[in-house]
């Protein structure tokens, strides 16, 4: 098939790249003419593991090209993806939709014959209707037809997500746009991968329950967590222990200093600005929301708690500010609060990231940058892992202890124990939910 993606984010890279890899004919287009440019010459904008194989792979064989011009990839396309952003606007929090309108107006006078348009970025429910009625203004007799087919990607497993999904959401209101969605699907589907069919609206809810549930998950065990440091239980023995069971499942159960990233903290609010504007409050997601602001707030206090309660005048390591590991993201992610919060404190702060320099270094400014982890860690006075990146997790703890003007941890990752920090000669250690 033909297909058109309309955005080369970070989800219109990841679909152009999974559905040429399906054998698609894909063509993916962007008003940013440098980073056309870029992905031209083989080089993606971000991080994010095997994409840049993957595209190298399909732009190599002919089935995935990049333009900057919109009528070219529409004219022959059967299936056009929006794949543009949908920001939380500053004001109140709901999702800024005007990319998605202009690229509704973009596309209406090019159209010519039948055609799906698939709305892949998230977007609050009743979107797909708004795109209907914006096509219609602008082009009254055209046959087409609007669907949500909402994007189920983890950062730094994208590619696998993709290629391998626990579903495929279709969002379509007849058979027909549903058939031509199966077929962009049907190599999915032939590995009896489960596609999912159901309204449009139920489709665009399905995405922000979805991830308001996996937030949810995250915010309840860091509140249990919390509840287990005063109590004498294990967070990592509890979770473990919750997790075997069938119907909680031991995914998104790991206590530390709260979620981040792209999706949950602008979705949670787009969720709960929804449930107020049709008059039914969503009371779980909008606690959900403050216990991840409660979260980073006791972070900083584990911190202050062993730097003795002052981070003035301390040089302090921190290990990973990316929101998760195998990703440049850093949006929203706990060191934007946390960070900050200790340069304003008087701290002198070192970080050492594998991938999050590009970003980070205009995000947070004021701190210092290093490639190598023992180096940054030579004459500090503590050292806080936000992060849980592979390089952090088999260090030589001894020989950091040995290198550090004071050796004290606050380990927000429960990456080791105060067993083993202890015998390697920290003096003081931090962790999450835990003796």
């Amino acid at each position: 098939m033909k297909l058109a993606i309309i955005g080369t984010g970070y989800v219109g890279l990841v679909t152009g790249a999974g559905l040429s890899e399906f054998g698609h004919s894909v063509v993916c287009v962007d008003t940013d003419e440098d980073r056309i440019g870029l992905l031209r010459e083989g080089v993606v904008p971000f991080y994010e593991p095997r994409l840049e194989s993957v595209i190298a792979r399909n732009t190599s064989a002919g089935r995935l090209s990049f333009s900057t011009e919109i009528s070219t990839a529409v004219a022959s396309a059967e299936v056009i993806f929006i794949t543009v952003g949908t920001p939380s606007k500053r004001i109140d929090g709901d999702a800024d939709l005007s990319y998605i309108r202009t690229v509704a107006k973009q596309i209406s006078p090019l159209l010519t014959s039948y055609i799906v348009v698939a709305i892949k970025s998230t977007v609050p429910v009743g979107t797909c209707r708004v795109v209907r009625k914006i096509i219609l203004r602008e082009a009254p007799v055209m046959d087409f037809d609007v669907v949500s087919n909402p994007e189920f990607l983890r950062e730094g497993a994208a590619i696998q997500d993709f290629t391998h999904p626990d579903r495929v959401i279709v969002g379509a209101d007849n058979q027909r746009a549903a058939a031509v969605m199966g077929e962009v699907y049907r190599p999915l589907y032939l590995r009896e991968y489960p596609i999912v069919y159901c309204s449009p609206e139920s489709a665009e809810m399905i995405k922000y329950a979805s991830n308001a549930f996996l937030a949810t998950k995250i915010s309840f065990i860091n509140e249990i967590s919390a509840l287990c440091e005063r109590t004498g239980a294990d967070v990592k023995s509890v979770a473990y222990g919750m997790g075997l069971d069938n119907r909680i499942g031991n995914k998104f159960l790991h206590a530390g200093p709260g979620y981040g990233g792209s999706c949950f903290p602008k979705d949670t609010r787009t969720l709960a600005l929804m449930g107020n504007v049709h008059g039914v409050p969503q009371t779980i997601t909008e606690a959900v929301i403050g216990a991840n602001e409660t979260a980073k707030q006791r972070m900083i206090n584990k911190i202050l708690n062993v730097c003795e309660g002052s981070v003035s005048g301390k040089r302090i390591v921190i290990f990973g500010v990316t929101f998760k590991p195998n990703t440049d993201d850093l949006r929203e992610a706990p060191s934007l609060t946390i960070v900050p919060w200790l340069i304003d404190n008087g701290a002198e702060v070192r970080i050492v990231d594998p991938k999050g320099f590009a970003k980070g270094q205009e995000l947070l400014p004021g701190a210092t940058w290093f490639n190598e982890i023992y180096e940054a860690c030579s004459d500090s006075e503590a050292i806080v892992i936000l992060t849980e990146w592979n390089e952090f997790r088999a260090l030589d703890l001894a020989k950091i202890a040995r290198s550090m003007a004071h050796a004290r941890m606050a380990d927000l990752r429960n990456i080791y124990d105060s067993e083993s920090a202890q015998s390697a000669g920290f003096e003081r250690y931090e962790c999450v939910g835990r003796p």
